[in-house]
């Protein structure tokens, strides 16, 4: 051994000890933060009730309901006092059948409506009531008596039938039925998102792709007064049932709330971040007033500042991006002076040696710094904006975000909710593809998409 081991083991020998209770307590950390976690999550799932909730869930209701997202129901409903027989595309007036013109498993002969919903099950309206007849399990057999709907059926009854006084129900795999005092209605399920193209009022109706190309190209016209493409297009663009024509209209204010708000924020907060960075603002009083500022506004919710402003300035999508523009403003003002705060000062001293004022170090030696951090936030901020912008619209009644909450809260237009949701992706997904765009031209300088 030499000199030099010989000197260095005795010192190697004394940190023995400390290097084995560093790596004890390493060692008890690993494996008690795992453990602090997983108590956390098992404290969370009892105090929450999840077992319970899952209990409770209504998984048949969920069901219908993502039934409902990609297909359509019709309804055909017989007026128990009048007998008037109404057949509507999602029990909607806008979506009626014009008398004579029936979808064809309904059939009316001598006062009977027979309802074919596949698969054997079959309903059927007459004079003395209605029947339901279920493949598997037999018949429904109503009658009204003292004018309450009086249920004949095979025992005992299942749960997919619910009888009370004044109503009886039922759900199956092939539509859902139900019989009141007033009304006797069946809904017909079918995939797909019907009338989305033409209404039933619409002579377009019912053409598929190659005679509707045919029609515009060649075809006699079927409006004297407007070429065949024209009305394709208008009867497309003007359906009344999916109304493209106020989507599009919805979709372009949304955009326009989140850009404005941005925009408008970025602007106003680049002289506010040089007038709270340390290294331009001597005044370190005005600096701390204005960091706190930013702190309070963007300590806000964007949600909170919506219904604030919109009770001060009423609905509109202005109100969504006054909202942004506040929040954003004090997010940028952070983001702004700490970018500010990290240059490198050894070029604007390089251009304070030339003889360079104020503004000129700041626009020649500062702002090309920054720029890169500056636009890569704004652009950032403005994809998740144009997501939150939905959320705003719904509050203060403007863009797709009106849109969707009046869909949801007809409780029946779920796919018209999903056809927006649909659409919201689809921009968030467009705002996500040009910002990338955007930063590659104006950051990197490439011209490659």
């Amino acid at each position: 051994m030499s000199t030099t081991d010989t000197a260095t083991a005795p010192a190697a020998t004394a940190r023995a000890p400390a290097v084995i209770r560093r790596f004890a307590r390493l060692r008890r950390l690993s494996f008690g933060l795992p453990a602090l976690v997983l108590a956390y999550l098992v404290y969370a799932a009892i105090s929450f009730d999840v077992a319970g909730l899952a209990a409770r869930a209504r998984w048949d209701n969920a069901a219908i309901l993502l039934n409902d997202f990609w297909s359509y129901k019709t309804h055909v409903t017989r007026d128990n006092r009048s007998g008037a027989l109404t057949v509507a595309v999602e029990g909607e007036p806008r979506g009626t059948y014009p008398p004579g013109r029936l979808p064809g498993w309904v059939t009316v002969a001598d006062g009977v409506t027979t309802i074919d919903l596949g698969g054997g099950h079959v309903v059927t309206y007459d004079d003395a009531g209605a029947r339901y007849v279920v493949p598997g399990y037999g018949t429904l057999d109503i009658r009204p008596v003292d004018g309450k709907p009086v249920l004949d059926a095979p025992l005992p009854l299942p749960g997919w039938i619910s009888v009370s006084e004044n109503r009886v129900a039922a759900t199956t795999g092939a539509g859902r039925f139900a019989y009141s005092r007033s009304k006797v209605e069946t809904f017909h399920y079918e995939p797909g998102w019907e009338l989305f193209f033409f209404t039933l009022d619409s002579p377009f109706y019912g053409k598929g792709p190659l005679e509707l190309l045919r029609l515009a190209v060649a075809g006699e016209r079927v409006d004297p007064a407007r070429p065949n493409a024209v009305a394709i297009w208008q009867e497309f663009w003007g359906n009344k049932m999916w109304r493209h024509a106020d989507v599009a209209w919805a979709i372009f204010e949304t955009v326009l709330m989140a850009f404005l708000g941005t925009m408008t924020a970025a602007a106003i907060a680049l002289p506010l971040g040089f007038a709270a960075a340390s290294n331009f603002m001597p005044f370190a009083l005005l600096r701390f007033a204005l960091r706190r500022v930013f702190d309070f506004i963007r300590g806000v919710d964007g949600l909170i500042w919506t219904i604030i402003l919109s009770r001060a300035f009423g609905p509109g999508p202005l109100t969504g991006a006054l909202a942004i523009f506040l929040t954003d403003t004090g997010s940028f003002g952070k983001l702004f002076s700490e970018a500010l705060e990290n240059i490198d000062e050894k070029q604007v001293e390089g251009l304070k040696s030339t003889g360079a004022n104020g503004v000129q170090r700041a626009r020649f030696g500062v702002i090309p710094q920054v720029t890169p951090v500056l636009l890569s936030q704004v652009l950032y901020h403005l994809e998740s904006n144009t997501r939150s912008a939905t959320v705003i619209g719904a509050i203060v009644g403007g863009g797709i975000g009106l849109l969707l909450t009046q869909a949801i809260i007809t409780q029946k237009d779920w796919e018209e909710v999903a056809y927006y949701m649909v659409l919201i992706v689809l921009m968030v997904m467009a705002m996500d593809s040009l910002s990338g765009w955007l930063r590659r031209r104006l950051i990197r300088g490439r011209k490659d998409m």
